[in-house]
């Protein structure tokens, strides 16, 4: 299946951490969870573990997210997790990076497996594209 869907922030916390023995580098790192929710082929909400490094000066750095999905996808009810990563010099994205996670599926979408993809159009709108088959695991 290839399905579209949009999707809004719903809200953003950041994460304090502590690590035992920190490295500094020329960028920030930093973690936060947030929620999302999707309209479109793909209809629900995620909870969001999103870690980053990154200088908001300069606008470079790179995400890693892992992301727990619940809702419909193409009239599929379920459950999933799925992963994604960029980077970005401040006026590009990069080195992109999504994934289902594998065995991650529950009720109408056990078994979900494939790719996609995340972007933000030129207007501001955030984007969610799917290429996944469902089935047994």
């Amino acid at each position: 299946m290839h399905l579209e869907a949009t999707f809004t922030v719903t809200q953003f916390t950041p994460v304090e951490l502590t690590v035992a023995d920190p490295v500094a580098t020329g960028v920030s790192t930093g973690a936060a969870t947030f929620g999302k929710a999707f309209a479109g082929d793909v209809v629900g909400r995620s909870s969001t573990l999103f870690t980053s490094a990154f200088d908001p000066g300069r606008g470079e750095g790179t995400y890693l997210a892992i992301e727990s999905f619940e809702g419909t996808v193409g009239g599929h009810a379920g459950t999933f997790a799925f992963v994604h990563a960029a980077s970005t010099r401040g006026t590009d994205r990069f080195d992109d990076y999504f994934a289902l996670v594998p065995g991650s599926g529950t009720a109408g979408l056990a078994g979900i497996s494939g790719s996609g993809a995340l972007w933000v159009d030129d207007d501001g709108t955030h984007r969610l594209r799917l290429d996944c088959t469902l089935g047994a695991a």
